[in-house]
């Protein structure tokens, strides 16, 4: 769902310079990881208000889709992705009580309107938490949240920097600790508002996409697990059809692929079975446990 503002001028930045330099060369170092998908649904979230269709009256908790959002261990650090309107009911439910940063993947409300959510995390650590973006995605908040963005914020707002990224970054430790994490944007585009999608290890996190550049396929050699938006059955102007997502997945190469984004035209049960072995759809809470990444070359 757009921003009050849909006409964010598109940055410069193209999918090869991004790419550049990232790779699973970065991440041989990067341990096992936790990632929780935190909400797997559409920017109305499902049930839908008001609607009475055999998905949004489902007795299935995986019919119920809260919007997306995912959260990474990587040892003792935290990584978020994205900061909808449920996030502060999904981080309850999921006992979220460390954020280094967040990673943001374009600046639709569904999946930016929780920000404000940040700030007890700054009650008992008031050290800066970084939030990377596109640039197009950094000038949207920057207009929208000038009371935390801008040069006079207001007492108490979370303590949040803006970073611009296009290329390949590094996550820090906000405690007391050495911890780091190499992280590499992946361009995409969501319709015609170019979005990131984010590599992390052996993990890469791919929603609201309708094309993937040729070039991004580059940062996205040796994927474990893939995370990837597949709307609905039907095709989308600015989202991935099933058979759209099973073919980009197949390109990708991931050993598991997990769907999210679904509308309340999906019923869980019915979609899976007809999906293929090694891709699933996704489920609000669904925990799933990456391995670190096999030295290049090597053999399963």
């Amino acid at each position: 769902m757009p921003s009050n503002n849909r006409n964010a001028n598109h940055s410069a930045v193209d999918a090869a310079s991004i790419v550049d330099g990232a790779g699973r060369h970065r991440h041989a170092d990067t341990p096992p990881l936790t990632v929780t998908l935190l909400g797997t649904g559409t920017s109305t979230g499902v049930p839908v208000l008001g609607c009475g269709c055999d998905v949004c009256t489902s007795d299935d908790p995986r019919d119920t889709r809260t919007r997306c959002a995912c959260y990474i261990r990587a040892g003792a650090l935290g990584l978020l992705i994205d900061t909808g309107p449920d996030f502060r009911q999904q981080a309850f439910r999921e006992n979220i009580d460390r954020i280094d940063a967040v990673c943001y993947t374009h600046h639709h409300f569904d999946h930016v309107v929780g920000l404000d959510d940040l700030r007890p995390f700054f009650f008992q650590n008031k050290t800066v938490m970084p939030c990377y973006a596109h640039p197009d995605t950094a000038a949207v908040l920057r207009r929208g949240y000038d009371y935390i963005f801008g040069s006079d914020p207001y007492p108490g707002a979370a303590n949040v920097a803006l970073e611009e990224v296009d290329g390949p970054f590094t996550v820090t430790s906000r405690h007391d600790d050495p911890e780091t994490l190499p992280v590499d944007p992946i361009l995409l585009h969501h319709g015609t508002t170019p979005a990131y999608g984010y590599r992390i290890g052996g993990f890469a996190y791919l929603t609201d996409v309708s094309t993937i550049p040729p070039a991004s396929f580059d940062g996205l050699d040796g994927i474990d697990v893939l995370v990837l938006d597949a709307l609905r059955p039907e095709p989308h102007p600015s989202h991935f059809s099933f058979d759209e997502a099973v073919a980009n997945a197949r390109r990708i190469g991931a050993r598991r692929t997990y769907f999210v984004h679904m509308t309340h035209n999906v019923r869980h049960a019915e979609a899976n079975a007809h999906l293929p072995d090694d891709v699933q759809l996704a489920y609000d809470g669904l925990t799933v446990e990456v391995p670190a990444l096999e030295p290049s070359g090597s053999t399963p």
